[in-house]
């Protein structure tokens, strides 16, 4: 029974670079997402429906789709990877970089959702009445705006934190399942559970998953409660 609480350094690894892209993945992408929310709570034009149906896209598409996707435009042959790999030197796919670009396009759509659904509970006359008072539109949006959505930005953060956790499909495809450098918990697991013998490996990771999750969304309702209260 012991060996199934002991980790090996192949899980270290997957741990780790979950860990890792995951963090970036949700730093990263925040603040486009809060630019993002506030445009589509504020404003109204024609086609945005369109625009939100494309930035919602990734939630309904099958995730290995995605990542195929991602790869016909970062790949070294692709529209915008060639460019890079030709002229620049840079490759996307098949890195650590590309673990985490995955994981932002899957994860954008929640965080914008979350976002703009607190910016929308903001009365907009707050906002005016700041602009009154001889605040610009950032003024406004910076002072009154952002800290009485806080509590949807930090769900926002959370939830593309955990979204990365257990994302496998657009990662497999985009990045690979390359061991030290993009194999995360999912990929790893995947890997375990498909050899004989490797049940307790494979219960290590679902475990060190589930706890990571339940951690973060733990996390996530206590600050929105907090921040309720004051």
């Amino acid at each position: 029974m012991d060996s199934y609480f002991v980790f090996t350094e192949t899980e270290i690894s997957a741990i780790t670079i979950s860990f890792k892209v995951a963090l970036c993945c949700a730093i990263l992408l925040l603040p486009l997402a809060i630019l993002v929310g506030w445009w589509l709570a504020r404003k109204s034009f024609k086609g945005k429906s369109l625009i939100e149906g494309f930035i919602n896209l990734p939630l309904v598409l099958p995730p290995v789709a995605t990542g195929f996707i991602l790869l016909l435009l970062l790949g070294t042959k692709g529209l915008i990877g060639h460019f890079l790999n030709e002229y620049l030197g840079i490759r996307i796919a098949f890195t650590y970089y590309a673990a985490v670009i995955a994981s932002m396009v899957v994860s954008f759509p929640l965080a914008v959702r979350a976002i703009r659904l607190s910016i929308e509970m903001v009365d907009p006359g707050f906002e005016e009445a700041a602009k009154t008072l001889g605040a610009s539109t950032i003024q406004s949006f910076v002072r009154v705006t952002l800290p009485l959505s806080l509590p949807g930005i930090i769900s926002g953060f959370v939830l593309s934190f955990a979204r990365s956790l257990g994302e496998f499909g657009a990662t497999i495809i985009f990045a690979g399942n390359i061991l030290g450098e993009t194999q995360t918990i999912p990929l790893a697991l995947f890997n375990q559970i498909q050899v004989p013998g490797m049940e307790s490996s494979a219960f290590r990771l679902l475990m060190v998953a589930v706890v990571f999750s339940f951690l973060a969304m733990a996390v996530s309702e206590y600050l929105v409660k907090k921040l309720h209260k004051h």
